[in-house]
Protein backbone atom coordinates (compact mmCIF):
# COMPACT_ATOMS: atom_id res chain seq x y z
CA UNK A 1 0.00 0.00 0.00
CA UNK A 2 1.63 3.21 -1.15
CA UNK A 3 1.03 6.45 1.71
CA UNK A 4 1.55 10.12 1.03
CA UNK A 5 3.56 11.61 3.69
CA UNK A 6 0.46 14.10 4.04
CA UNK A 7 -0.99 12.12 6.46
CA UNK A 8 2.02 12.25 8.94
CA UNK A 9 2.02 15.90 8.74
CA UNK A 10 3.62 17.06 12.08
CA UNK A 11 1.44 20.64 11.99
CA UNK A 12 -1.43 19.15 13.94
CA UNK A 13 -2.66 21.21 17.13
CA UNK A 14 0.54 23.98 17.25
CA UNK A 15 -1.58 25.76 19.71
CA UNK A 16 -1.82 29.26 19.73
CA UNK A 17 -1.97 30.34 23.75
CA UNK A 18 -4.93 32.31 25.55
CA UNK A 19 -3.58 35.01 27.39
CA UNK A 20 -3.70 35.16 31.28
CA UNK A 21 -4.92 37.59 33.02
CA UNK A 22 -2.82 38.59 36.71
CA UNK A 23 -3.19 40.14 39.73
CA UNK A 24 -5.87 43.35 40.47
CA UNK A 25 -2.40 45.67 40.12
CA UNK A 26 -1.78 44.25 37.14
CA UNK A 27 -5.03 44.01 35.51
CA UNK A 28 -5.00 48.23 34.28
CA UNK A 29 -1.68 47.17 32.37
CA UNK A 30 -2.77 43.77 31.04
CA UNK A 31 -6.35 45.93 29.47
CA UNK A 32 -3.92 47.51 27.19
CA UNK A 33 -1.58 44.39 26.41
CA UNK A 34 -5.05 42.30 25.98
CA UNK A 35 -6.05 44.57 23.57
CA UNK A 36 -3.08 43.86 21.59
CA UNK A 37 -3.08 40.16 22.05
CA UNK A 38 -6.29 39.92 20.89
CA UNK A 39 -5.77 42.20 17.72
CA UNK A 40 -3.18 39.75 16.88
CA UNK A 41 -5.21 36.64 17.78
CA UNK A 42 -7.99 37.88 15.40
CA UNK A 43 -5.46 39.01 12.65
CA UNK A 44 -3.68 35.44 12.69
CA UNK A 45 -6.82 33.56 12.89
CA UNK A 46 -8.10 35.79 9.58
CA UNK A 47 -4.83 34.93 7.84
CA UNK A 48 -3.46 38.62 8.09
CA UNK A 49 -0.18 37.68 9.41
CA UNK A 50 1.62 40.65 8.85
CA UNK A 51 -0.66 42.81 11.23
CA UNK A 52 -0.33 39.57 13.92
CA UNK A 53 3.48 40.02 13.61
CA UNK A 54 3.00 43.80 14.69
CA UNK A 55 0.28 43.07 17.53
CA UNK A 56 2.58 40.45 19.16
CA UNK A 57 5.70 42.68 18.84
CA UNK A 58 3.54 45.47 20.64
CA UNK A 59 2.78 43.31 23.54
CA UNK A 60 6.18 42.29 23.90
CA UNK A 61 7.20 45.88 23.74
CA UNK A 62 5.78 46.48 26.70
CA UNK A 63 6.21 43.35 28.52
CA UNK A 64 9.00 41.32 26.96
CA UNK A 65 8.42 38.33 29.62
CA UNK A 66 5.13 37.96 28.05
CA UNK A 67 6.03 33.56 27.04
CA UNK A 68 2.59 33.06 25.68
CA UNK A 69 2.95 36.20 23.26
CA UNK A 70 6.77 34.83 22.21
CA UNK A 71 4.88 31.34 21.16
CA UNK A 72 2.03 32.53 19.07
CA UNK A 73 4.71 35.28 17.78
CA UNK A 74 6.52 31.92 16.77
CA UNK A 75 3.14 30.17 15.41
CA UNK A 76 2.99 33.31 12.49
CA UNK A 77 6.28 32.69 11.66
CA UNK A 78 6.26 29.11 11.46
CA UNK A 79 2.68 29.87 9.06
CA UNK A 80 5.33 32.55 7.23
CA UNK A 81 7.92 29.45 6.59
CA UNK A 82 10.28 31.86 8.86
CA UNK A 83 11.46 28.93 10.79
CA UNK A 84 14.47 30.48 12.63
CA UNK A 85 12.57 33.34 13.66
CA UNK A 86 9.78 30.95 14.84
CA UNK A 87 12.35 28.93 16.71
CA UNK A 88 13.44 31.63 18.10
CA UNK A 89 10.45 32.71 19.87
CA UNK A 90 10.11 29.22 21.26
CA UNK A 91 13.19 29.55 22.62
CA UNK A 92 12.83 32.97 24.17
CA UNK A 93 9.18 31.61 25.77
CA UNK A 94 11.41 28.59 27.38
CA UNK A 95 13.61 30.79 29.07
CA UNK A 96 11.14 32.64 30.50
CA UNK A 97 8.98 29.60 31.60
CA UNK A 98 11.29 26.49 31.42
CA UNK A 99 7.53 24.60 31.62
CA UNK A 100 5.92 25.91 28.97
CA UNK A 101 4.71 22.69 27.41
CA UNK A 102 3.56 24.18 24.38
CA UNK A 103 6.61 26.06 23.54
CA UNK A 104 8.76 22.16 23.72
CA UNK A 105 5.30 21.01 21.55
CA UNK A 106 6.13 23.67 19.08
CA UNK A 107 9.84 22.58 19.04
CA UNK A 108 9.02 19.52 18.39
CA UNK A 109 7.11 20.66 15.20
CA UNK A 110 9.15 22.88 13.53
CA UNK A 111 12.04 20.33 14.05
CA UNK A 112 10.46 17.55 12.57
CA UNK A 113 9.24 19.49 9.77
CA UNK A 114 12.52 20.65 8.78
CA UNK A 115 13.98 16.59 9.10
CA UNK A 116 15.75 16.63 12.22
CA UNK A 117 14.41 13.48 13.73
CA UNK A 118 16.20 13.77 16.65
CA UNK A 119 15.85 16.75 17.96
CA UNK A 120 11.83 17.11 17.74
CA UNK A 121 12.24 13.57 19.11
CA UNK A 122 13.81 15.39 22.51
CA UNK A 123 11.20 18.23 22.68
CA UNK A 124 8.19 15.62 21.96
CA UNK A 125 9.70 14.05 25.20
CA UNK A 126 9.90 16.87 26.86
CA UNK A 127 6.50 17.48 26.27
CA UNK A 128 5.57 14.53 27.86
CA UNK A 129 7.59 14.77 30.73
CA UNK A 130 5.59 17.99 31.48
CA UNK A 131 2.29 16.25 30.82
CA UNK A 132 2.50 12.88 29.93
CA UNK A 133 -1.47 13.15 28.51
CA UNK A 134 -0.05 15.34 26.02
CA UNK A 135 -2.31 14.04 22.53
CA UNK A 136 -0.21 16.41 20.38
CA UNK A 137 3.41 14.94 21.75
CA UNK A 138 2.01 11.02 21.55
CA UNK A 139 0.90 11.28 18.35
CA UNK A 140 3.89 13.10 16.90
CA UNK A 141 6.32 10.99 18.09
CA UNK A 142 4.53 8.20 17.25
CA UNK A 143 4.66 9.54 13.52
CA UNK A 144 8.44 9.39 14.04
CA UNK A 145 8.57 6.27 14.91
CA UNK A 146 6.52 5.03 12.05
CA UNK A 147 8.77 6.68 9.47
CA UNK A 148 11.82 5.14 11.34
CA UNK A 149 9.63 1.83 11.11
CA UNK A 150 9.63 1.28 15.18
CA UNK A 151 6.32 -0.08 14.35
CA UNK A 152 5.75 -1.42 18.23
CA UNK A 153 6.94 1.82 20.11
CA UNK A 154 4.72 3.52 17.17
CA UNK A 155 1.82 1.20 18.21
CA UNK A 156 2.02 1.70 21.81
CA UNK A 157 1.81 5.43 21.39
CA UNK A 158 -1.01 5.51 19.23
CA UNK A 159 -2.92 3.32 21.73
CA UNK A 160 -2.19 5.62 24.75
CA UNK A 161 -3.56 8.46 22.22
CA UNK A 162 -6.96 6.94 21.73
CA UNK A 163 -7.27 6.02 25.33
CA UNK A 164 -6.76 9.72 25.94
CA UNK A 165 -9.03 10.74 23.31
CA UNK A 166 -11.35 7.89 21.76
CA UNK A 167 -11.94 10.21 18.90
CA UNK A 168 -8.86 11.62 17.55
CA UNK A 169 -8.53 10.78 14.01
CA UNK A 170 -5.12 10.99 13.15
CA UNK A 171 -4.40 8.02 15.79
CA UNK A 172 -7.13 5.83 14.69
CA UNK A 173 -5.47 6.59 10.97
CA UNK A 174 -1.83 6.17 11.84
CA UNK A 175 -2.86 2.99 13.63
CA UNK A 176 -4.55 1.50 10.51
CA UNK A 177 -1.31 2.13 8.43
CA UNK A 178 0.58 0.26 11.12
CA UNK A 179 -1.49 -2.65 11.25
CA UNK A 180 -1.66 -3.42 7.46
CA UNK A 181 2.10 -3.10 7.78
CA UNK A 182 2.16 -5.85 10.15
CA UNK A 183 -0.14 -7.85 8.25
CA UNK A 184 -3.25 -7.40 10.63
CA UNK A 185 -6.10 -6.29 7.68
CA UNK A 186 -9.01 -7.10 9.71
CA UNK A 187 -7.76 -4.54 12.68
CA UNK A 188 -6.64 -2.06 9.71
CA UNK A 189 -10.22 -2.29 8.34
CA UNK A 190 -11.68 -1.75 11.80
CA UNK A 191 -9.30 1.70 12.49
CA UNK A 192 -9.61 3.21 8.86
CA UNK A 193 -13.43 2.96 9.68
CA UNK A 194 -13.43 4.45 12.82
CA UNK A 195 -12.27 6.92 10.54
CA UNK A 196 -15.09 7.30 8.34
CA UNK A 197 -17.22 6.80 11.13
CA UNK A 198 -16.21 10.15 12.21
CA UNK A 199 -15.62 11.93 9.00
CA UNK A 200 -16.97 9.98 6.30
CA UNK A 201 -15.29 12.47 3.35
CA UNK A 202 -11.64 10.81 4.23
CA UNK A 203 -10.36 9.96 1.48
CA UNK A 204 -7.34 8.28 2.60
CA UNK A 205 -9.40 6.49 4.18
CA UNK A 206 -11.45 5.39 1.73
CA UNK A 207 -8.49 4.80 -0.39
CA UNK A 208 -6.54 2.49 2.02
CA UNK A 209 -9.58 0.60 2.54
CA UNK A 210 -9.85 0.54 -1.18
CA UNK A 211 -6.54 -1.13 -1.21
CA UNK A 212 -6.91 -4.03 1.94
CA UNK A 213 -10.30 -5.23 0.22
CA UNK A 214 -8.79 -5.21 -2.90
CA UNK A 215 -5.89 -7.65 -1.24
CA UNK A 216 -8.65 -9.56 0.16
CA UNK A 217 -9.89 -10.31 -2.97
CA UNK A 218 -13.49 -8.51 -1.97
CA UNK A 219 -14.14 -6.51 -4.98
CA UNK A 220 -17.25 -4.87 -4.57
CA UNK A 221 -16.34 -3.35 -1.30
CA UNK A 222 -12.77 -2.03 -3.23
CA UNK A 223 -14.48 -0.58 -5.79
CA UNK A 224 -16.94 1.11 -3.33
CA UNK A 225 -14.57 2.71 -1.21
CA UNK A 226 -12.33 3.70 -4.63
CA UNK A 227 -15.36 5.79 -5.76
CA UNK A 228 -15.89 7.68 -2.47
CA UNK A 229 -12.11 8.08 -2.68
CA UNK A 230 -12.08 9.86 -5.97
CA UNK A 231 -15.49 11.62 -5.10
CA UNK A 232 -13.66 13.44 -2.06
CA UNK A 233 -10.47 14.61 -4.59
CA UNK A 234 -7.70 11.62 -4.14
CA UNK A 235 -5.82 11.24 -6.76
CA UNK A 236 -5.91 7.57 -7.36
CA UNK A 237 -2.95 5.88 -9.29
CA UNK A 238 -4.77 4.63 -12.72
CA UNK A 239 -2.92 1.58 -12.44
CA UNK A 240 -5.46 0.64 -9.31
CA UNK A 241 -8.46 1.70 -11.22
CA UNK A 242 -7.11 -0.68 -14.27
CA UNK A 243 -7.09 -3.70 -11.51
CA UNK A 244 -10.61 -2.98 -10.40
CA UNK A 245 -12.26 -2.24 -14.15
CA UNK A 246 -12.79 -6.54 -14.41
CA UNK A 247 -15.19 -6.68 -11.23
CA UNK A 248 -17.14 -3.40 -12.50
Amino acid sequence: MKFSTQRFALILAIFLVAACAGSKTEQKKALTLEDHFQLAFEAAERGNLQEAIYEYKQVLKMDPQYASAHVNLGVVYARQGKSRDEISEYEKAIKINPNFTEAYFNLGVAYAEQGKADEAIRFYKKTLQLNPNHVGALNNLGVLHLKMVRLDEALSLYKKTLELRPDYLRAHFNLGYIYHRQGKSEEAIASFLEVLKRQPEHAEAHHNLAAIYYEKKEYPLAIQHVDQAIKHGKNVDPRFLERLKPYR
